[in-house]
């Protein structure tokens, strides 16, 4: 099977759809579970609100551009916003240092 196959199989706008971004939202978080560190949590956040947006429907995924790479563009700015605002909740408290008294070497 190649791509033209399966391409033509999905339809040419299976990126439109909320069970793509679903799978996405998925991906990102089991890969955040394997590889901890905020940065895909933000892409799955970022994707399962994607996914909302078109499983709401028309009256609020209208706004949306039709193609690939401008709902890419906001997909990115919803990561970014996503990453910002996971690093401000979890960022330590103001003032305090993180300091270790021992190593785990000795």
């Amino acid at each position: 099977m190649d791509l033209t196959t399966i391409l033509a199989v999905l339809g040419e706008s299976w990126w439109r759809e909320w069970w793509a971004w679903g799978m996405l939202a998925a991906l990102m978080g089991i890969l955040e579970l394997i590889v901890p560190g905020y940065i895909f949590l933000g892409f799955s956040i970022s994707a399962t609100a994607m996914a909302g947006i078109f499983l709401i429907g028309e009256p609020v995924a209208g706004w949306l551009p039709e193609g690939l790479p401008a709902l890419a563009l906001v997909f990115a700015v919803l990561s970014i916003v996503a990453w910002v605002a996971l690093r401000l909740m979890f960022r330590l408290p103001r003032g305090q240092v993180k300091t270790f008294d021992y190593d785990i070497n000795e």
